[in-house]
């Protein structure tokens, strides 16, 4: 990274069934972002539609859409023309029957500068992903922009430390997760206090123990539950960036929309992993049971 400070944005909004609509407000969040001096800016995951995994639903898969294709053309379009870097998700149709919950780099001249499919995919009551997207199979490995070396992830994968470690091994030098999480309705309000600040915890904890900033959109709203099953998801918001010492930069709303931009000084992680030098104490010939799924 250059010896200067990124200004970063992020787009929280909520969503309707009008897939133009959502992504109209995509768009014109991406402008006000760019307009306020942000060069990257991060979109929310699968930010052009409900969120659809609620249910199980073969009619869903009309909502994918091939990579490059319509939106990343008309993303690759306006990022060419703020001068921008743009990390989008998308529900990609890779071919017949095979689909992956995918994040695309749209560099600032409009090209795609690479992609992450998800690697973790959950299959929860309400998250119903498994039926949806095949596991990603691009690996963890940053993708190199303008603006810096990206370790782009998505939503459940932020809950794994293997995964933001691995980004920064490689040299990733921001870890940046879209997501789509919420609440049940029905959860009193203690536990869902529990469920947020677990989630910012755990994010925060992957700047620090990689001494890297982490950006982390999320979008708000209740989008109802189709199949009557259960009382829908209350998407909780909260978008946040933290430093290299998971300290909060910029913390967004719970329940409104907003366009988040902050200055990320790319010097701090130098300085931080010099007092902090995880990665020079890592006792890598003792980690082998880590590629176990459990130490019976």
């Amino acid at each position: 990274m250059s010896n200067n400070n990124l200004k970063v944005a992020l787009v929280q909004h909520s969503n309707s069934d009008n897939l133009e609509d959502n992504f109209e407000k995509s768009l014109s969040g991406i402008r006000q972002a760019a307009a306020q001096g942000a060069k990257l800016v991060v979109l929310q995951e699968l930010h052009r539609s409900l969120y659809f995994c609620q249910t199980e639903n073969t009619d869903l898969f009309d909502l994918a859409e091939v990579i490059p294709g319509p939106s990343t053309n008309e993303l690759g379009e306006l990022a060419k023309e703020l001068n921008i870097v743009i990390v989008a998700s998308l529900f990609e149709k890779r071919a017949t029957g095979l689909y992956h919950n995918t994040a695309v780099v749209i560099e600032s001249d409009g090209s795609i500068a690479g992609k992450y499919r998800k690697m973790h995919i959950p299959d929860d009551p309400g998250f119903y992903e498994k039926f949806y997207f095949t596991p990603g199979d691009l690996g963890f490995e940053p993708i190199q922009t303008s603006v810096g070396k990206l370790g782009v992830l998505v939503c459940w994968d932020q809950w794994f430390p293997e995964g933001a470690r691995l980004m920064a091994m490689a040299g990733a030098e921001l870890l940046i997760y879209p997501t789509a999480i919420g609440w049940d309705p029905r959860d009193d309000k203690d536990e869902q206090i529990r469920q947020r600040d677990a989630w910012m915890i755990a994010q925060r904890a992957h700047a620090v123990s990689n001494g890297v900033p982490v950006i982390s959109v999320n979008r708000v709203g209740h989008e109802s539950d189709p199949s009557n099953q259960s009382e829908g998801i209350q998407f909780w918001g909260n978008s946040f960036v933290a430093g290299p010492q998971g300290e909060l930069l910029a913390h967004g709303s719970e329940e409104q929309e907003e366009i988040l931009v902050v200055e990320i000084d790319q010097n701090r992680s130098e300085s931080v992993r010099r007092i902090w030098p995880y990665l020079r104490d890592r006792r890598i010939d003792h980690y082998q049971d880590l590629c176990k799924i459990y130490r019976d």
